[in-house]
């Protein structure tokens, strides 16, 4: 066999150095790319790439045992606490984090609705609610708790 030639040999070392360079560059996008807000970023390192995970499948480990985010019932109408609206294009992100927060201060269920999806809605907002009611003096009876958590919480009618 033939021996690598000095050449060869810097090659293979200049080589090694890219990809260290490129490994490093990626750690330090991964972890620019954590939580905001205090809150950790859960990441998943898959074939060389740094990917978020589907928030609706995972919860963070804050979050170890609460119920997951909800969705509103399909094709239902019925009365809800509005804790939050927030415009989408803020991102789902500050959504989630709102809906987090009012889990870990007690509120159960907590849900994200796209308020486009809905007539009784003004579109445009994710909108993070807590609980949902047959009635508006359904609705009414746990606005309490959920001023608690958030004091400007209103009940609001979801028609689809």
């Amino acid at each position: 066999p033939l021996a690598p030639t000095t050449r060869s040999g810097a090659s293979w070392r200049a080589r090694a150095a890219l990809a260290l360079a490129v490994a490093v560059a990626g750690a330090a996008v991964a972890v620019a790319a954590g939580g905001r807000e205090g809150e950790p970023e859960l990441l998943t390192a898959t074939g060389g790439f740094v990917t978020a995970p589907d928030p609706e499948t995972v919860l963070p480990p804050g979050d170890a045992g609460q119920a997951p985010t909800i969705e509103w019932p399909a094709g239902e109408d019925g009365w809800t606490i509005v804790l939050a609206s927030l415009p989408q294009t803020e991102g789902r992100r500050a959504a989630e984090a709102r809906a987090r927060r009012a889990r870990r201060a007690g509120l159960a269920p907590v849900g994200i609705l796209d308020s486009s999806r809905y007539a009784s809605l003004h579109p445009g907002y994710w909108v993070v609610f807590t609980g949902v009611f047959a009635s508006e003096a359904e609705a009414t009876s746990a606005l309490q708790p959920a001023r608690r958590v958030s004091r400007t919480a209103t009940v609001r009618r979801v028609v689809p």
